[in-house]
């Protein structure tokens, strides 16, 4: 028998394990003769690549699987993966359909415990600012279970494109400068730093939005391990808000109905002075590095459209699929407000889309994330940020879509059925209506009526955007 040693990069090396199946399936060397490298492991005769063996055809969920898999820190990922490839080139076509085979139950965990940690790193990495001689960076530290560093490097990129930042971890670290990646080695704890300006202003938000009634520190454990507890700003206060929740608790009973617990988010917003955003740019990178206030939310999903657009139409919250694509209105009840405004005559692109609450509120069921409306209270720590980002919009005309929407604008709860229409939210113009989901939900026969009349509210807010309301009405 001939033991084929193959040694691979440190890390999660994709293409250094592709070369080498395309070598070892060519050479038709089965699993019991390979002995694949540990990252830690003393330096082994190597396989070098053939060049000229073929591409190994694999279906497509295998492909997807070895993609997570060997990000996993586990030594075995590249045996067993070779194993499995081996298996399905060898007369077992289907074999990740067969969940009670050990190979494939111990790949799917593996599967899934890399998933859960890129949801960590996209959830719980912060950003802090530092100046530097060349100007403003961002710089963030993070403690990867797996090889995941180059896994999430699209998504930071997507959502930072704007930001000079690097984050950092024991594993390999990325350098973001608006126009190139570049992947660096592994960093050590110190170099990120400790905290920054703004942080202190937010720890205050975040105490002031704190609810001691509805305190469950296992439930906050289940979602946010301790271990990522240091990286956020917000978590230096948890230990001393749960010491003092019932204390704070028995004092909210004793005032009673008459005295209720008064909490004003926004002036601990207001300890941020010195950091308030001077555009629209800074104000959503605010946004995308606060923690969710809202449950089972994962990042922020922010508006999108040009400054200066004569019409803004702001939302409830996002929903699952914009919440998975970090876009404002892309699902369904999204879909619908565009058919509608095409057929109003106002171009999407114009526009300025965005929502009363910047992350998704859901509660797990199963595989399934079911949609939560917000409560007034979740909803108010959220309206500093909508004021201040039509503040850089400055809209002629600003288009509530629903109930949470009303609120969030007009600052206290309005029936849609009373008050649709032409209306003033403080000093801006603006104008209610429903919102696209409410549509969808009604049976049939009422459905075509309710949209006319609703692309009948679009075509108002469009003539009042254009200095025609009485034409239009």
């Amino acid at each position: 028998m001939t033991v084929r040693r193959i040694a691979l990069k440190a890390g999660a090396d994709l293409d250094g394990f592709r070369r080498a199946v395309r070598t070892l399936i060519a050479a038709q060397a089965p699993p019991g003769e390979v002995i694949w490298a540990a990252e830690d492991a003393p330096s082994l005769f190597g396989l070098e690549a053939e060049t000229s063996a073929p591409p190994v055809a694999l279906p497509r969920a295998v492909n997807a699987l070895i993609e997570r898999v060997v990000c996993h820190r586990e030594p075995e990922r590249y045996a067993r993966l070779y194993a499995l490839i081996w298996r399905v080139l060898h007369g077992e076509r289907a074999l990740l359909e067969v969940a009670s085979d050990p190979l494939v139950n111990r790949l799917e965990l593996m599967v899934k415990s890399v998933r859960r940690d890129l949801h960590k790193m996209h959830a719980f990495l912060r950003f802090r600012r530092v100046e530097t001689e060349g100007g403003e960076r961002f710089v963030a530290w993070f403690e990867p279970d797996h090889h995941i560093v180059e896994a999430t490097a699209d998504f930071f990129v997507e959502r930072f494109t704007g930001m000079v930042w690097s984050i950092l971890t024991p594993k390999g670290s990325l350098h973001w400068n608006t126009r190139e990646l570049l992947i660096g080695p592994p960093a050590r704890r110190e170099d990120a730093p400790e905290s920054d300006p703004f942080e202190a202003g937010w720890v205050d938000y975040y105490e002031a939005t704190f609810n001691p009634a509805r305190v469950n520190p296992d439930l906050m454990r289940a979602h946010m391990a301790k271990k990522y507890w240091k990286n956020l700003p917000e978590a230096q206060a948890i230990a001393g808000l749960i010491e003092s929740a019932p204390s704070r608790v028995k004092a909210m009973i004793e005032r009673g109905a008459a005295m209720p617990l008064k909490r004003n988010p926004d002036k601990a917003v207001a300890a941020m002075a010195d950091q308030a955003p001077a555009s629209l740019e800074a104000l959503n990178r605010i946004i995308l590095g606060s923690e969710p206030l809202v449950p089972g939310a994962t990042r922020a999903v922010l508006g999108e459209g040009p400054v200066g657009a004569k019409i803004a139409f702001v939302g409830e919250q996002p929903g699952d699929q914009e919440d998975l694509s970090g876009r404002p209105f892309v699902g369904p009840a999204g879909q619908l407000l565009s058919r509608a405004m095409a057929e109003a005559g106002i171009d999407r692109a114009e526009t300025y889309v965005t929502n009363a609450v910047k992350h998704f509120k859901f509660v797990q069921r199963g595989k399934r994330r079911l949609h939560q409306s917000p409560t007034a209270g979740e909803v108010k720590p959220y309206r500093w940020w909508l004021e201040r980002e039509l503040d850089f919009v400055r809209p002629k005309v600003t288009a509530a879509l629903g109930a949470t929407a009303t609120l969030a604008l007009a600052g206290k709860p309005l029936p849609i059925a009373e008050h649709r229409g032409q209306t003033r939210f403080g000093e801006r113009d603006g104008y209610i209506t429903v919102h696209p989901s409410y549509l969808l939900r009604l049976p049939d026969e009422t459905r075509a009526e309710a949209y006319e009349a609703f692309v009948a509210d679009l075509k108002r807010i469009k003539a009042l955007s254009e200095g025609s309301a009485r034409k239009a009405a």
